[in-house]
């Protein structure tokens, strides 16, 4: 009897049991916090809307928000907090729904006219001009979308590519301001969006078919410009809404992802993101520094359901901040 007595003693923790129900009770409250700020912007992905900061950032990297709602889920079953669990559970299932491509995928209709490459860059302010010069004689794209070309970048693509792209629409400025289209094939005037950053347009004689071209780089929801950005976004939906049946593509720096509703504006007009229907529609395109780790695709190549896509690839620039994308494109004829 002694003997059992002073094992139960030796074994005892004072304070045990209430240690225990404070350390289940804390980490109920972060699962909790967690739970809650991850909820805020999943509300705001099934309300259709990017809300206010910080959300409309944080819906760019929307599918990392898997770590903290698997961070809290298990915090709920350490704390054995089961409604809280079943909170957690239905986050994640929200976010991997989410993180599904978004839009319907088709098939041209009519028979190919036209094989189109297409590069878009963001080169940071001019800096990675050199290591876009590079990509582009190693690629041969037909069609070059460049943004952030202020007048040393737009003077050198002048002097290297000249010869090879004879043709150009660009609106000239310093800085982010200044944007430029570069074409194997004739380009004629169109008008282009009204924004605070470059984006011309043109259409371009593609084997003897009219495309529009138009080039996207609206301002950054950065917090004090949510507005502006939006505004912007919306000024490419309405320019790829009156494409009047013309086939099209949108490319360019669009500072928003799938998961932006103001992105998804533009989708919903009719157009197919590319890389999506190269199967690359997850695969991430800045910050080129974190990426292929962390990062979120906020670089597009739009296209008109007139184009199929067969070959998507993210290119890594020396000096810019953003990876350049490539994608192979068919062009089809109307259906008769």
């Amino acid at each position: 009897m002694d003997t059992d007595t002073a094992g139960d003693e030796g074994t005892h923790t004072p304070g045990g049991p209430t240690v225990r129900r404070t350390g289940r009770r804390f980490g109920a409250w972060c699962a909790g916090l967690l739970f809650a700020g991850v909820s805020v912007v999943v509300g705001c992905r099934i309300a259709d809307t990017d809300g206010i900061t910080p959300v409309p950032q944080l819906l760019a990297f929307l599918p990392w928000l898997l770590v903290p709602a698997g961070a809290g889920l298990l915090l709920t079953l350490l704390a054995r907090w089961w409604p809280g669990a079943v909170w957690g559970v239905a986050l994640l299932g929200l976010l991997a729904w989410f993180t599904e491509p978004y839009g319907k995928a088709g098939e041209p209709a009519g028979p190919p006219v036209a094989e189109v490459r297409v590069l878009t860059s963001n080169v940071e302010f001019g800096q990675g001009t050199d290591a876009l010069i590079d990509a582009v004689r190693r690629e041969e794209p037909d069609l070059l979308f460049v943004q952030e070309c202020e007048y040393t970048c737009d003077a050198a693509l002048r002097r290297e590519l000249g010869a090879d792209y004879p043709h150009r629409r660009a609106v000239e400025g310093g800085g982010s301001e200044g944007s430029v289209i570069l074409s194997r094939f004739p380009l004629a005037p169109a008008p282009g969006v009204s924004g605070t950053m470059g984006m011309p347009g043109a259409v371009a004689d593609v084997r003897g078919h009219a495309v529009r071209l138009q080039l996207a780089h609206p301002m950054p929801p950065l917090p004090e410009q949510l507005g502006l950005w939006r505004t912007e976004l919306g000024r490419l939906r309405d320019a790829a809404a009156g494409a009047d049946g013309t086939p099209t593509v949108l490319a360019g720096d669009f500072n928003a992802s799938q998961d932006h509703a103001a992105f998804r504006r533009i989708l919903d007009t009719g157009l197919h993101d590319a890389a999506r229907l190269a199967g690359e529609d997850r695969t991430p395109s800045w910050p080129a520094r974190t990426t292929p780790v962390l990062g979120t695709q906020i670089d597009h190549v739009l296209v008109s359901r007139d184009f199929a896509a067969h070959r998507a690839r993210f290119l890594v620039l020396a000096d810019t901040d953003h990876r350049a994308l490539v994608v192979d494109l068919t062009l089809h004829a109307a259906a008769g």
